[in-house]
């Protein structure tokens, strides 16, 4: 049996009509991470007793002759800031490094009431700061494309995981592309979905106005059906919506997409924006009409995101401080101050990204400075809502580059920010306007992957999966880069 381009919904046929048991498509997956995770390190926890525990009920469920859910018996990976009960949760940081969970987050608790199968918690940059993975307190994750570059981050080992074939989807969350730019850059499938159609509650939070979570996966249609399971409204989530997805009022072959100029310019990698240009061609070919637009507030993004995400950071984060939980340097002398408690635990708890967001984010918040940078971010921030509510006034989607740049190699970017956070400068303005957005496979270049970004207006995912899918029809939908 071979996991390699089989859907959910082929492995759901597949399983009952008993071809295979639950069990022995969980062992596969758990085979192949013994087999090469050791040096891949795309997880930080391994789960294969309760694996192998939630696919024999499954069986079970089939032996009996149950109606199965399309993801029951299904293989996934969880994201190590998403809470699962009774496992590790530590957002790949020290000071949360012996933190067991002592409930599910709202998504655990809906694929664990959808039949999933956990393999493991994935590796992340901590606390989901950083475009790499390289900052996680445990090790780097290594893309299966190729093993000298990052997979994207924060949800690097998320997506390593659904490219290496460890599992069949994943979950990961999003504040500024950490599902989308990993996906793009380890070759599979990762949407962002609108904020608020899935609840945060169990999520470890960063920037509370910009985190999301979504799926991983091979396929768009994968990622549908993922996103179905997990979605609507969480009464413990006060930013929780029950909304219907709109459909799309227009034939999938008649979309109309919008290619924003700020998009194609001063930034992107050449290769990259012709593998984009090739793609976007052949959907015109396939009956879409391509228009250009202007989301003229684009070049302030960057700079908005850094000011409003280090803010919510600080204000997220204050909670460890060696006093309630978590690491603590309390008690290594009788003679410990308060404040000296408070200092040395977040300083050896915390790596280096996570202090300079902490202390950029106190800055801006502090007195006198609060007009002069928090305010007028959030004004930005307001003005590039405004652009993409009257782009969408014209066309259905808009589609650019998800990255500027194909996988880069490890160390290349870890003494620049600036440069590692320009990583996101295509993925940041759709967390500011809360739109939903997907990052879908469309060529490589130098045998690295390349992906394309669609945008939606809120709520609109449905139009994100016919763009996707039609995407993938355009250019195939392979796994050839990770074969």
């Amino acid at each position: 049996m071979k996991l390699s381009g089989l859907s959910i919904q082929e492995l759901h046929t597949k399983l009952v009509a008993r071809e295979f048991s639950a069990v022995e498509l969980a062992d596969d997956c758990i085979a192949r991470i013994e087999k090469t995770d050791h040096d891949m390190h795309a997880f930080v926890h391994y789960n294969f007793d309760g694996a192998r525990s939630q696919a024999a009920a499954i069986d079970a469920q089939i032996a009996r002759g149950d109606t199965l859910p399309a993801l029951a018996g299904i293989p996934c990976a969880v994201k190590e800031n998403i809470v699962v009960e009774g496992l590790r949760s530590t957002a790949s940081s020290k000071i949360l490094e012996q933190y067991v969970a002592p409930y599910d987050a709202y998504v655990i608790e809906k694929l664990k009431s959808n039949g999933a199968v956990m393999v493991g918690k994935t590796n992340m940059d901590e606390f989901a700061m950083g475009s790499s993975t390289e900052n996680s307190a445990f090790f780097p994750t290594k893309n299966p494309t190729d093993p000298s570059r990052v997979p994207g981050g924060s949800s690097g080992g998320s997506a390593a995981a659904v490219a290496a074939h460890y599992a069949v989807y994943a979950l990961g969350s999003d504040t500024g592309g950490s599902i989308r730019q990993p996906a793009s850059l380890c070759g599979v499938v990762g949407l962002k979905p609108t904020y608020g159609a899935v609840s945060r509650s169990g999520l470890m939070a960063m920037a509370s106005s910009l985190d999301q979570i979504g799926p991983l996966a091979r396929t768009v249609e994968d990622a549908r059906i993922v996103f179905d399971a997990i979605r609507g409204y969480d009464e413990k989530d006060a930013t929780s919506v029950e909304a219907r997805v709109r459909n799309s009022e227009r034939d999938i072959r008649n979309l109309r997409i919008g290619i924003p100029k700020e998009y194609f310019g001063e930034g992107i990698d050449p290769s990259v924006r012709a593998v984009i240009e090739t793609t976007l061609a052949a959907l015109e070919k396939e009956g879409c009409t391509l228009t250009e637009v202007s989301l003229p507030h684009t070049p302030y993004a960057i700079s908005a995101y850094y000011i409003i995400m280090p803010a919510e950071v600080s204000s997220n984060l204050a909670r460890y401080d060696g006093m309630k939980y978590g690491y603590s340097t309390h008690g290594r002398s009788t003679h410990d101050a308060l404040q000296d408690i408070y200092v040395r635990s977040r300083t050896e708890g915390f790596g280096r990204e996570v202090k300079r967001r902490i202390m950029l984010g106190t800055y801006v918040l502090s007195a006198g400075y609060y007009d002069a940078y928090y305010k007028k971010a959030q004004q930005v921030r307001t003005k590039i809502v405004e652009d993409f509510s009257n782009a969408f006034n014209t066309v259905d989607v808009i589609a650019t580059s998800t990255t500027p740049t194909t996988a880069f190699r490890f160390g290349e970017k870890t003494e620049d920010p600036l440069s590692m956070y320009l990583e996101d400068v295509f993925t940041v303005p759709v967390n500011l306007a809360g739109i939903p957005a997907i990052s879908v496979p469309c060529g490589v270049v130098n045998g690295l992957p390349v992906g394309m970004q669609f945008i939606a207006p809120w709520f609109a995912e449905e139009r994100l999966f016919h763009a996707g899918a039609l995407c993938e029809k355009v250019r195939g939908t392979t796994d050839k880069t990770n074969a």
